[in-house]
């Protein structure tokens, strides 16, 4: 029932309003499990995931097209780290701008423009990085990456239709959902569809986020104004292709971003007292040639023209409590500057924290709870972004070159997202081991590796595509050990929680089966589901490849010859370390050594073991014990 657009409202002969305190689907309203409102990169990112990890997902957006151009256009490593898990990005590769460097210039007492500083972005030694550098591609590059995705494995966005309302409901058999009221913009009809959950990403004006109580955005909004401008420029600036900051006591600031295309974007602080409601795109112009002076500027195009008030916001809740069924992400639960590069990948970093566990929810491997988790986490990455942004913004602004280099090299990790981590909680078990360099709730490092059945060397962090599946490290510096023996036969045997969620993750994939893409005939998803749908078994070892067969090792492991890695290719990697030095601070002979790392790729366990029989019983015990804490066995 519709009455001005909203659902679930009806009123008597009276004309007084009825309480539909559980409104019911009729049974021809579609259904869905997961309904995305927004095809940003955030909802884009989500649905991706979602559809290839067999969850049937509806993506709704308001706008009749994608982006075009502008908006959001730096990806940061930990983004290019997570797109290689999921075997996409290879045409951003090729056709984005890579930035390596940032300079800062600024005016000296004489009003003169001079260079105060050149450093390199990601410096090696602050930060351990396979690509040390910012990939630059306009929003709509990233969007129809996802967009292409989607419809190679048959799902579209369904546009022109906004998201109008939310209310609970269930079926003939009291299963809980959400009723979803939407208006279609072509022909202004009611549309409604049943989701299981709905996630907001419909950006800083959510109005998913207006439905949920208490959901405010609070935090800090400044007086400071910007306008953005994309374009080819003409000028005889000489770091047009570095990420510059120039600062004018008199005229304030820019920061210039070299784009792809031969494009350059300017973003130009607006002193004076101007409002954004008067802010125009020739005024802006004679702003940036007033601070570049006296070099000269000129736009040969403009292709992108923007306008903001800097403002850092954080939604206080993520999650809607009454229902449990409706959450949000990127945008329309925190907001910043886009100075530092953080929102479009910090978005999309939510969207990959929440779909991996819809799956296990939805499937019936985890209870609700582990939802809960999504907000724990997300909102302290929010919380750390908007802290980074006060200071990082204020640092520009202030034209101080060496108090900018400072805060750059204090927040590199952040900056780059492997520095990005998760407090203790039932998926990250504290370790007491301090000098691993595998830490619960961090990143897992980059390391290279063997890949031991076809001697090629590989980024060990990325050579598993991203499943859904937990990925289970078995790290022993020697494979003739009664370790590796005991444990996969602990785990194997029947009484093992291991192998009772393997089985009944096999049951739920049979019956609802990840989506096949084009692509997937070269990327064998299927090397990876041999022994489990739900763990990727691994083995990381020092032992000499002539010295053992991959038969000859327990069946977890000789089931799963493309996960068996020698740790024999220190020279490549970035530090010149072997995997287990990085990882582990090495491992004696004897000893053994187990990670679990999360279907996002961030460590959730880690522990240390003796190499004997009774250790490796005792090592799938504590297995159980940490999947235990989050997942099931459906009844």
């Amino acid at each position: 029932m519709t009455v001005n657009g909203e659902i679930g409202l009806a009123t008597n002969g009276n004309g007084e309003p009825l309480t539909l305190l559980r409104p019911m689907a009729e049974s021809t309203t579609p259904r869905c499990q997961v309904c995305v409102v927004g095809a940003g990169p955030s909802g884009l990112m989500l649905a991706s995931n979602l559809v290839r990890l067999g969850i049937q997902t509806t993506v709704i957006d308001e706008r009749p097209t994608a982006t075009p151009v502008g908006r959001a256009d730096g990806l940061q490593p930990k983004t290019l780290e997570t797109l290689r898990m999921m075997r996409l990005g290879d045409r951003l590769m090729r056709l984005g701008t890579k930035v390596y460097d940032i300079c800062m210039w600024a005016s000296d007492p004489h009003g003169n423009l001079v260079r105060s500083g050149r450093e390199v972005h990601y410096p090696a030694s602050a930060v351990d990085l396979v690509d040390p550098y910012i990939l630059l591609c306009h929003q709509g590059m990233v969007e129809a990456m996802f967009v292409e995705d989607l419809r190679a494995r048959g799902v579209e966005v369904q546009r022109s239709t906004k998201f109008a309302s939310v209310a609970p409901t269930s079926d003939s058999e009291g299963k809980e959902s959400v009723l979803v009221g939407c208006k279609y913009n072509v022909t202004q009809d009611d549309t409604a569809l049943v989701a299981d959950y709905v996630v907001g990403c419909d950006g800083a004006h959510s109005q998913v986020r207006r439905t949920i109580p208490e959901a405010y955005a609070a935090g800090t909004p400044h007086d400071s104004l910007w306008g953005v401008l994309d374009g080819e420029v003409e000028t005889d600036f000489p770091d047009l292709w570095s990420k510059t900051v120039v600062h004018t006591a008199e005229h304030g600031s820019i920061l210039v971003i070299p784009r792809e295309r031969n494009k350059t974007r300017l973003y130009i602080e607006i002193k004076g007292g101007a409002s954004s409601k008067n802010l125009g795109q020739e005024h802006v112009m004679q702003r940036a040639a007033a601070i570049l002076a006296p070099y000269r500027i000129a736009w040969r195009s403009v292709e992108w023209f923007g306008r903001y008030q800097v403002a850092q916001r954080v939604a206080n809740r993520f999650i809607d409590p009454s229902t449990n069924r409706v959450f949000l992400a990127g945008d329309a639960s925190h907001a910043h500057s886009p100075k530092a590069a953080q929102g479009m990948n910090t978005s999309m970093h939510d969207a990959w924290n929440l779909a991996w566990k819809f799956n296990l929810v939805l499937r019936g491997l985890a209870s609700d709870a582990l939802l809960q988790t999504y907000e724990e986490e997300r909102k302290k990455i929010a919380h750390d972004l908007i802290d980074f942004d006060v200071e990082h913004a204020n640092e520009i602004a202030s034209g101080d070159a060496a108090a900018l280099a400072a805060n750059f090299r204090k927040n590199v990790g952040f900056i780059a997202g492997v520095g990005v981590n998760y407090a203790a909680n039932v998926l990250n078990m504290p370790s007491n081991d301090k000098n691993n360099g595998v830490q619960p709730g961090w990143n897992l490092p980059p390391a290279k590796v063997t890949r031991y059945i076809d001697a090629n060397p590989v980024d060990i962090q990325t050579d598993i595509p991203a499943l859904g599946q937990f990925k289970v490290y078995l790290v022993v510096p020697d494979v003739a050990t009664e370790f590796l023996g005991s444990l996969c036969a602990s785990m194997a045997s029947s009484a093992s929680l291991v192998s009772r969620l393997s089985a009944s993750a096999r049951d739920s994939y049979a019956a609802k089966p990840r989506t096949v893409g084009p692509e997937d005939d070269y990327h064998c998803p299927e090397r990876y589901t041999a022994v489990s749908d739900l763990f990727t078994f691994a083995l990381i070892t020092s032992t000499d490849k002539n010295e053992f067969e991959i038969a000859q090792l327990p069946p977890i492991l000789a089931n799963s010859p493309w996960t068996v890695y020698l740790d024999d290719v220190a020279a490549l990697d970035t530090q010149g370390r072997h995997c287990i030095d990085k990882w582990l601070g090495g491992l004696e002979s004897t000893d053994a050594a187990i990670v679990n790392v999360r279907p996002d790729g961030y460590v959730g366990s880690v522990k240390r073991f003796a190499s004997t029989a009774q250790a490796g019983v005792e090592a799938a015990q504590w297995m159980d014990a940490y999947y235990g804490g989050f997942l099931q066995v459906p009844a």
